[in-house]
């Protein structure tokens, strides 16, 4: 079927009323378009992998993955976690952040056999990805990691507990569950990380921290990672940290290397709408954002029935489900992901070339962290909104 909103590059202007182009960007009809970064406002990394003080088996882990320079906050944020430093680090998902603090903490592990790190994140999907990355970087090492998170069998958790692990990686709810029922000494952790604090205290989750923080030894080596820094997670960080380094990325906004277009649907089928745009194949691989579990089910079905590969998560899917469904997108087994907000926060997918908000977000917060799924890594994204 041809797409009759898309035609050689941009929207077919005699079959689509709102006349909004697409590819080839009309900046005047756009929500907004994206920057054309300058040789000025590129940060010049200072340290390749190899001359920084790594173990050479994480040295050789980081060149399998094919890295040879640090990002940004990587660059900065390393050899300031090698001395020691206790550090806030601010930065959105999609510029390393992960690797800033996994790379040199696996390499205190692998030095120190005494460290143990406890690595808080808002969600489970996000505690998953620092799991996998980990493993990644550490292979042939000493570190040893475990995931402690909700949706899941708790007793294997407390298995992988009693094997002494080096990481435990989790969200707060459990970590703080395990904690009540004796399977977990936070006093033993003398390494941590709050990764994401802005999203953890905007998901409510400000009386478990304050809890686990309460419980963690005095002297420890503390990390606080946020894409923002909100009055609330300053009273975290006064909490939490001890005389910082502040590691501050000048990147752009999340939303500066994205196409932002909208689409009024006029009360016609937002489904077939959809379904035009997918038959594009310069969408190759989409997130779509609805608002309620029912509608996105609904939208499920029919994308199945288009023929169209396509996976779901919500938070009435089980664990492993969700787990499945992210992971055939990142390998490209599905083409189209759709999510709920809740569902979707620390999602980190590389190579995201739209998002869709089939429905609008709840929040011009959400709209933002919807749209930052695309566009990473200094690649350009395209955001389309559906506005009845």
């Amino acid at each position: 079927m041809k797409n009759r909103y898309y035609k050689r590059g941009r929207f077919n202007k005699k079959k689509s009323p709102q006349r909004i182009k697409f590819m080839q960007v009309n900046p005047n009809l756009l929500v907004k378009k994206a920057k054309v970064k300058s040789e000025g406002d590129t940060y010049k990394v200072k340290n390749t992998f190899e001359s920084l003080p790594l173990h050479p088996n994480i040295k050789r882990n980081i060149k399998s993955k094919g890295y040879a320079n640090p990002t940004p906050i990587q660059d900065q944020v390393i050899p300031k976690l090698l001395k020691g430093e206790d550090i806030i680090g601010l930065a959105s998902t999609g510029t390393g952040k992960t690797g800033a603090f996994l790379i040199p903490l696996i390499h205190k592990v692998t030095s120190l056999a005494t460290t143990k790190v406890l690595i808080i994140t808002p969600t489970r999907e996000l505690a998953l990805q620092i799991l996998e990355e980990g493993k990644s970087f550490s292979y042939g090492t000493r570190a040893y990691f475990t995931l402690v998170i909700g949706g899941v069998d708790i007793r294997r958790q407390i298995r992988d507990l009693n094997k002494n692990p080096s990481f435990v990686v989790g969200t707060p709810g459990r970590i703080k569950d395990l904690f009540e029922r004796g399977h977990l000494n936070l006093n033993q952790f003398n390494s941590i990380v709050l990764d994401e604090v802005d999203r953890m205290l905007d998901m409510g989750f400000i009386n478990d921290m304050r809890f686990i923080i309460n419980k963690l030894p005095r002297v420890r080596h503390s990390l606080f990672f946020s894409a923002t820094m909100t009055p609330k997670a300053q009273e975290v960080a006064k909490e939490f940290l001890n005389n910082p380094s502040i590691v501050k990325v000048s990147s752009s906004q999340a939303s500066d290397n994205v196409h932002q277009n909208i689409i009024h649907t006029r009360g016609k089928n937002k489904e077939l709408i959809l379904k035009d745009l997918l038959s594009n194949p310069e969408l190759k691989k989409v997130l779509v954002f609805g608002r309620t579990k029912r509608g996105l089910e609904r939208l499920y079905n029919s994308m199945r029935s288009w023929g169209i590969p396509v996976g779901i998560i919500h938070g009435d899917k089980s664990q492993g489900y969700r787990q499945r469904s992210l992971r055939d997108f990142k390998t490209n087994r599905t083409r189209v992901l759709l999510a709920t907000d809740v569902a979707s926060r620390g999602l980190d997918v590389n190579n995201i070339t739209h998002v869709i908000n089939f429905e609008l977000p709840e929040s011009y917060q959400d709209y933002i962290h919807r749209i930052g799924r695309t566009g990473r890594a200094n690649k350009i994204g395209y955001a389309i909104t559906f506005i009845d």
